[in-house]
């Protein structure tokens, strides 16, 4: 399944919740729920969730291992087909999920060097 297909899908899957969306991000995407990040589609065409006591409750057969090189490990999500469950696993998540991080601009414009 391509990414913009597994996109729509996860989608669907989550659409009786409120506040699910996703942002497009070098060829995958980044889900949000209510405003914070719970996982995403990487390079390889999976759908990943971070880990936290609840995606591993959901997830316990899967192996952590990091979406791309550099990146913390996070836990493919076998039960897309599970509606229910998935949608589950992402309300219980969210309480485990750090806050999204504002940027604040202070309004002063940075010098060109050199």
């Amino acid at each position: 399944m391509a990414n913009k297909q597994l996109a729509q899908y996860v989608m669907d899957q989550l659409s009786d919740l409120e506040s699910i969306r996703n942002i497009p991000m070098m060829g995958g995407y980044l889900f949000y729920y209510k405003e914070r990040i719970f996982g995403g589609i990487y390079g390889a065409g999976t759908f990943m969730v971070k880990i936290t006591e609840a995606s591993r409750r959901y997830l316990p057969d899967s192996i952590p291992q990091p979406p791309y090189e550099g990146a913390k490990d996070m836990l493919e999500v076998t039960i897309l087909e599970d509606r229910e469950a998935f949608q589950s696993m992402v309300v219980e998540m969210y309480d485990e999920l750090p806050e999204r991080k504002i940027r604040v601009s202070s309004g002063k414009k940075r010098k060109k060097r050199g």
